[in-house]
């Protein structure tokens, strides 16, 4: 599942624009895709690695992408007095090249996604437009929000107002309303003149 390097783990953290989220980001791909964890029962079915990580008191969400991990923490803790134990913890796990998810998690979640997102049918029109803002979140916000340490998902498009999915660093981020409305929503409605509103949704 993991691509395993050859050479020592390195990891370094990196701010979000959340306050109560961090980036840990190692020099080895954890998972070609994304893998949200918002409480251990998901977790502990799922990803080995998330399930490990809820069982410190101060860790809220996990979410897992490309070569980082993103963690969430309850308010009443300090980064500084817990993120050098999630580092080591997340190194060692690493370098013992222990499971980060169980396989059959992308098909599982792709369903999942399939009864919620594509039971809403678009007239031929409109389908056109959901596939061209599709297009657009994946090619100029998406790349952007995932440096942040985030994801965004389009969910669906009705008269106007295009719905998205916050994950990860953006899921109850302060700064994440003001990028959606002044950045995301501005440049869906200058691309697309129909795109009224952009609203969002946590993950």
């Amino acid at each position: 599942m993991s691509t395993i390097a050859a050479g020592p783990v390195m990891l370094y953290t990196e701010q979000t624009p959340n306050p109560e989220t961090l980036k840990f980001v190692v020099n080895r791909i954890l998972y070609k895709g994304t893998a949200e964890f918002k409480e251990k029962d998901l977790a502990s079915s799922w990803s080995p690695l998330a399930s490990s990580l809820f069982d410190f008191p101060y860790v809220k969400g996990v979410y897992i992408c490309n070569n980082f991990v993103t963690i969430t923490k309850e308010f009443n803790y300090n980064w500084s007095d817990i993120m050098l134990v999630l580092k080591e913890f997340i190194k060692s796990y690493i370098s013992e090249e222990k499971p980060i998810l169980k396989v059959g998690f992308e098909d599982a979640m792709k369903a999942q996604e399939a009864n919620s997102t594509n039971a809403i049918e678009y007239a031929e029109g409109e389908a056109v437009l959901v596939q061209k803002i599709k297009e657009l979140i994946d090619t100029y916000v998406k790349p952007a929000v995932e440096m942040d340490g985030g994801n965004i998902e389009f969910k669906s498009f009705n008269a106007g107002v295009v719905s998205v999915i916050l994950q990860g660093s953006c899921s109850g981020c302060p700064s994440s309303t003001i990028t959606l409305k002044s950045g995301i929503e501005g440049m869906l409605k200058r691309m697309v003149p129909e795109v009224t509103e952009v609203v969002a949704e946590m993950g």
